[in-house]
């Protein structure tokens, strides 16, 4: 089995340690776009444009599924992608976990990009599963770029300016943008506050791995031999997994794997 993974930076990493983890045996592809990022402020249709250049050459590598591990690439690149691979490649997107943090009661927050929050698309992503519950929108400045550089200041800067959006009350909070996810425990620490009950974080990840084992009709076996190649792919390029990947625990576990064949 071969699972392909595009964005246009690090923001895969989460989802990608998820697949490792489900199917040690897959080989994997991770197409990403250093000459194109960042991919926020393009726009929708330039995204798209650099989304399917980055598609192609993950579906050069003949996988079996393809992720769209990146929030933003998802809201304005699907429709186009699912248009061009499927059904012969299914493709499988990222959405904010708002429903089964709503289930969850609330009030929640979801941090995500400056140009998610209030979006179109989030908005009626809560207005579809967040009925009845309290809901704050926290757009996240720099975060991601931060998350992307490894820039450990600028990380703590900007996870302490969405911090102090969070309402004091809040008990869950949604990581709207998959580059959140490599400092999910930093964002614990800053929103928990004393006396309220352990936060609870929803992210994408492993709802994301999970939803292209059910696309590929297979089942996670997560004791099978560690024998799933990886190749990386920059904007089309062979190479390797850019340094600031290495900064984060999901970037370290997809080295220990053997190089491609």
């Amino acid at each position: 089995m071969k699972i392909a993974l595009m964005d246009s930076g690090i923001g895969l990493l989460a989802a990608t340690a998820e697949v490792r983890r489900l199917r040690p045996d897959a080989d994997l592809v991770l197409s990403l776009d250093p000459d194109g990022m960042p991919w926020g402020p393009r726009t929708p249709q330039d995204l798209t444009a650099r989304a399917l250049a980055v598609a192609e050459a993950a579906a050069a590598c003949r996988p079996d599924a393809l992720i769209v591990g990146c929030n933003t690439a998802t809201v304005h690149a699907l429709t186009a992608l699912r248009a061009r691979f499927e059904p012969a490649l299914p493709v499988v997107g990222t959405v904010p976990a708002i429903k089964p943090a709503a289930a969850g009661g609330g009030p929640l927050a979801i941090w995500a990009t400056p140009a998610t929050t209030g979006s179109p698309y989030q908005r009626n992503l809560i207005q579809d599963f967040a009925g009845g519950v309290d809901v704050t929108e926290v757009p996240c400045w720099g975060l991601a770029e931060a998350v992307e550089r490894a820039d450990e200041s600028a990380i703590a800067a900007a996870v302490d300016a969405a911090a102090e959006l969070t309402p004091d009350d809040v008990t869950t909070v949604v990581l709207g943008c998959t580059h959140y996810e490599l400092v999910a425990e930093r964002i614990r620490a800053a929103v928990q506050r004393s006396g309220l009950p352990p936060l609870v974080l929803h992210g994408s990840a492993g709802a994301v791995a999970a939803q292209a084992m059910r696309r590929l009709g297979e089942q996670p076996a997560p004791g099978a031999p560690a024998t799933g190649t990886l190749t990386v792919l920059l904007s089309g390029r062979g190479g390797a997994l850019p340094l600031p990947a290495l900064t984060y625990a999901e970037g370290r576990l997809l080295q220990e794997v053997a190089p491609a064949g």
